[in-house]
C-alpha cells in the first residue's frame, strides 16, 4: 500500500471517525440534563449517571482516537457502546413512515461508524499517533560533533 496513503489516511480517518464523538460527548456534557431527560423517557434506569457516563466515554474516547493514545482500546469501547446506543435510542420497530426511515438512517450509520471503530482496534492508530511516536526507539542526541559511539571508540 502507499506509505503516504497509509501516513496520512489513517490520521484523517482516526479524525473524521473521533469529531462525532467529541461532538457528542462535548454537546451532552454541557446538556447532562436534556440528556438525562431523554434517557429516562427510553425507561432507562439512573439516567443522570448514564447521562454523565456517555459524555465522558464519548469525549474521552474521541479525545484518544483523534489523538493516535489507546486508539485499539478506546475504538473497542466505543463499539461496544453504539451497539445499547443504538438498540435503546435508534430503534425503528414500532414506528411508521419518515420516522421509521429516520431512525434506519442512523441504525446504519452506527453501524458504519462500529465498522470504522472496529478496523481501528484490529489494526490500530497508523503512523502520525502519539502512541506510534512512543513505540519508535529513541536515536542518539546529536550535540554538534561526533559522539563516542559514531567514532568506534570502546567505552
Amino acid at each position: 500500500m502507499n506509505g503516504r496513503l497509509e501516513k496520512y489516511g489513517s490520521l484523517v480517518a482516526r479524525l473524521a471517525v473521533a469529531a462525532i464523538f467529541i461532538h457528542g460527548g462535548w454537546g451532552k456534557l454541557g446538556g447532562l440534563d436534556g440528556t438525562a431527560a431523554y434517557i429516562a423517557s427510553k425507561g432507562l434506569p439512573a439516567p443522570e449517571l448514564g447521562a454523565l457516563f456517555a459524555a465522558l466515554l464519548e469525549l474521552g474516547a474521541g479525545l484518544a482516537i483523534a489523538l493516535g493514545l489507546g486508539t485499539r482500546w478506546a475504538a473497542l469501547a466505543l463499539a461496544i457502546f453504539l451497539v445499547p446506543a443504538t438498540a435503546f435510542f435508534h430503534n425503528p420497530v414500532g414506528l411508521d413512515g419518515a420516522a421509521a426511515q429516520m431512525q434506519w438512517i442512523h441504525v446504519y450509520k452506527n453501524l458504519a461508524i462500529a465498522g470504522g471503530l472496529l478496523a481501528f482496534t484490529a489494526f490500530g492508530a497508523g503512523p502520525l499517533a502519539l502512541e506510534a511516536r512512543a513505540r519508535r526507539p529513541r536515536q542518539p542526541r546529536q550535540l554538534g560533533f561526533r559522539s563516542i559511539t559514531q567514532t568506534g571508540a570502546q567505552p
